[in-house]
């Protein structure tokens, strides 16, 4: 069995946004609209300032919240461990949107459908990885089985310190980070 997640690598992310473009794109995501998007904040102090980066994407957990307040069960987690939205079931009611701790769903102007990172399910069906990871500069995402100890998104977090967002959250994302040192104030896109 595969479950799917992703290692992001923020000694390596260089705050370019190809994973934002690259995601919106193959994805058709309307305008104002983001399933990916990258974080940036200042932190130290003058004249020792630099910026950092937190790309930010749905977390596919593994006790997804969005999953158990859809009154339509549109919302699901498949046996991949991404948890996905069938465009045909949802009424777009956003209770997913609300229960998303991550701020990571949005209602599609267009399709009146929540919407979010899916892993990009149809390229993954046909052999090839996320937008975001093949358009990563700096190769700092890294996808794979979390389930496979060979694989290299299981090297990178069986050899590095790595740290989940909001863990006190209890939902088990299948996102990690590494060298994230402090977590911004605010994670929210409008921030």
């Amino acid at each position: 069995m595969v479950r799917l997640g992703m290692v992001i690598d923020l000694r390596k992310c260089v705050g370019c946004h190809s994973c934002t473009v690259s995601c919106k794109f193959e994805n058709n995501v309307p305008e104002n609209n983001f399933r990916s998007w990258v974080r940036v904040w200042e932190k130290g102090d003058y004249p020792d300032v630099a910026l950092s980066f937190l790309p930010r994407l749905c977390n596919h957990c593994d006790d997804p919240p969005c999953v158990d307040v859809c009154p339509v069960t549109a919302t699901f987690k498949i046996e991949d461990g991404t948890v996905i939205i069938d465009d045909e079931e949802c009424i777009g009611c956003a209770y997913c949107v609300q229960a998303c701790p991550y701020d990571m769903r949005y209602i599609n102007p267009t399709t009146k459908t929540a919407d979010k990172c899916d892993f990009c399910r149809a390229r993954y069906s046909d052999g090839l990885l996320p937008a975001c990871v093949t358009t990563c500069i700096g190769n700092a995402r890294i996808f794979g089985d979390l389930d496979d100890p060979e694989s290299e998104v299981s090297q990178m977090i069986k050899n590095n310190p790595v740290q989940v967002l909001y863990p006190e959250y209890g939902t088990e994302p299948n996102i990690y980070y590494i060298a994230m040192d402090e977590e911004p104030v605010q994670i929210t896109k409008e921030a």
